[in-house]
């Protein structure tokens, strides 16, 4: 059984690509009021949620259990949508020495989009599974801010 290994799934979204995208660089700290898997959310290091190397801390509900995390930006790429995020320490480094996230927001010809998440991790052992419970978070979350931002 291979350690290190990626996931990922796809989203189908009615908002459009750059308005969906936006609301990651601009209105991040605004999460954990529009997705219900996400508890809590706190800037940890930096005074600015959308830039590159600030440290946040987050509450999230993954696999029906509170889950406690650090995470960072590591790159931002607004002409691809593209973001990359690396999750660290709390429960997170339980499990998994790596754990990198990178989603991209893709425009589809019926005005609406897509996202795709796809996780790199390198588990601590041949024992923990796969974290395919963030596949999870990560779409009902996606699905979540979809409605949020076809409300606003």
């Amino acid at each position: 059984m291979a350690l290190s290994g990626k996931l990922s799934v796809e989203v189908t979204l009615q908002t459009p690509a750059a308005k969906y995208f936006n609301i990651f660089i601009t209105q991040f700290h605004k999460f954990q009021n529009i997705c219900e898997r996400i508890l809590e959310a706190k800037m940890h290091e930096g005074d600015n949620w959308h830039v590159p190397h600030s440290v946040k801390n987050w509450t999230l509900i993954v696999d029906g259990k509170p889950f406690k995390l650090k995470e960072k930006i590591e790159a931002i790429d607004k002409e691809n949508k593209s973001i990359t995020y690396n999750f660290f320490d709390g429960d997170i480094s339980k499990n998994y020495k790596v754990f990198k996230v990178f989603l991209q927001v893709f425009e589809k010809s019926d005005g609406g989009a897509s996202i795709k998440f796809t996780i790199e991790y390198e588990k601590i052992n041949e024992n923990v599974e796969a974290p395919y419970g963030f596949l999870e978070f990560f779409e009902k979350s996606a699905k979540d801010i979809d409605s949020h931002l076809l409300k606003a």
